[in-house]
């Protein structure tokens, strides 16, 4: 049943995505009750993820991936198993599987980012969000943009080629901010105008305020739920998100645009308590539609105006 699945959504999509060079896109997500897998596509390599639960067997991820991979001709090297938890401590959900360091890079459009199939749960593309990217991508021109959790820099790279007059991308993990340095190298995008910060982004936010910091244009996509392993401070978005956005709009200038988007099945966003009155939800358009599903949205996105 999943292998037929995937094979019909893989030629459903394959020659449409060919067209646009995409070569990163979701083939399956939970769409058979009784089988709990994410199957994405990686130009040429299968990267499957089985749900976790108790009754699991052993051996059900194998055979899941061995069927997929022979559905579609792709050989064993290529083939990439995990195991997805829910769990909301970042050590369970994120902590490294492998040592490969592997990075291949894989097309979106008119860039290239790196990914690792194999060595983390997340590959360091996050394929969901690539229209909100190149939404991004067309308003930037000219414009300081800031990039909050930015992980391995994609919206940062569109931001760059889209002609950004500068960029500032915050994230707490070494490891991503050096991904997102390989990534603007990789698409010919490194210049002194496009900066990478290693520091967590609530503290970025206390001392920007007294930098002088602002910016035109800014994008916030937090992790649902994070600890700081020094401080052992928790981080909940559904919780946090009124005093982690007004803090970002004190460094928006009049007329500027945030994007803000959570991944967070259980978010209740609650306009009254933002320092803005212009927000849109635009979840509708930004997901696309290899992402789409009937009862479970894989993110949801507010287009905000200061």
């Amino acid at each position: 049943m999943l292998a037929n699945k995937v094979k019909k959504r893989y030629q459903h999509l394959r020659k449409r995505y060919a067209k646009q060079n995409l070569e990163v896109f979701r083939l399956y997500d939970w769409d058979i009750p009784d089988i709990r897998a994410v199957v994405d596509w990686y130009g040429g390599h299968l990267v499957i993820g089985e749900y976790s639960r108790k009754q699991s067997t052993a051996d059900w991820l194998p055979l899941m991936g061995t069927a997929v991979a022979n559905a579609l001709n792709v050989p064993t090297e290529k083939l990439h198993l995990k195991i997805r938890k829910s769990g909301i401590k970042e050590g369970t959900r994120y902590k490294r599987l492998n040592n490969t360091n592997l990075k291949i890079p894989m097309w979106e459009r008119e860039l290239q980012f790196y990914i690792n199939p194999s060595d983390y749960v997340d590959t360091g593309l996050f394929s969901d969000h690539r229209n909100t990217r190149a939404r991004v991508g067309k308003m930037v021109k000219g414009k300081d943009f800031l990039n909050l959790y930015c992980y391995t820099g994609a919206f940062t790279c569109y931001a760059a080629r889209g002609g950004a007059r500068s960029t500032l991308s915050v994230d707490r993990s070494e490891t991503a901010i050096n991904w997102a340095k390989e990534n603007l190298a990789l698409n010919k995008l490194t210049d002194p105008r496009h900066t990478l910060v290693q520091e967590d982004t609530l503290d970025f936010l206390a001392k920007a305020r007294w930098r002088n910091l602002s910016f035109d244009l800014a994008v916030v996509d937090p992790p649902s739920y994070s600890t700081t392993k020094v401080t052992d401070k928790h981080f909940d978005v559904a919780r946090e998100y009124p005093a982690l956005l007004n803090g970002v709009f004190e460094l928006m200038r009049p007329g500027g645009t945030l994007f803000f988007s959570t991944n967070h099945q259980n978010f209740d966003m609650e306009p009254h308590r933002l320092n803005a009155t212009d927000i849109t939800e635009i979840t509708d358009t930004s997901i696309p539609e290899d992402y789409l599903k009937k009862k479970k949205k894989i993110h949801r996105c507010w287009e905000i105006h200061l």
